[in-house]
């Protein structure tokens, strides 16, 4: 049973890194419920310390990304309707193109929304930019930390099933 459950939360935590970078699964509080499940699951002291750090690390992952595009958003002052609408281009973009639809499309959305609200060029497309950039820093950070905790859960299935 351990071996299945174990088999199921790397599933999971793949699901989770693919979901930070694709967001169409939630990926940071995927692998955050993942881990928590699997030390409950499997409960042992590996599984405890290693499920607290790695869901620890997701978190991180999670609200570095927030923080970062938060601040970013407000200091181009872009409100949230723009991202709105980019979200529902890039869920546009997604059928149209797929996979990269979703970048494709979220970035002309915010780039329309941004000069609609703005009426200049050069000011949408800056506004755009640097909430792209922003949005970009923050999957990355976010990416990372998912595959961090990623290696934490291969160290702790070590060592839960050969220590």
């Amino acid at each position: 049973m351990e071996v299945i459950v174990t088999i199921i939360a790397a599933i999971l935590m793949l699901v989770a890194i693919f979901g930070t970078i694709f967001p169409i699964v939630p990926g940071s509080p995927v692998a955050i419920v993942t881990m928590i499940a699997w030390a409950w699951i499997i409960d042992s002291s590996a599984s405890w310390s290693t499920g607290v750090v790695a869901a620890a690390l997701a978190l991180v992952g999670m609200s570095a990304s927030l923080v970062l595009t938060g601040r970013t958003m407000r200091r181009e002052r872009i409100p949230s309707t723009p991202i709105l609408i980019a979200t529902a281009a890039a869920i546009v973009g997604l059928f149209v193109i797929p996979f990269l639809g979703l970048f494709v499309g979220f970035a002309v959305g915010l780039f329309g929304a941004e000069y609609y609200r703005r009426r200049d060029l050069a000011a949408a497309a800056r506004s755009s930019l640097q909430a792209m950039k922003a949005m970009g820093w923050g999957m990355l950070i976010e990416c990372g930390c998912a595959i961090l905790a990623f290696g934490v859960f291969g160290l702790g299935v070590l060592i839960h099933f050969v220590g």
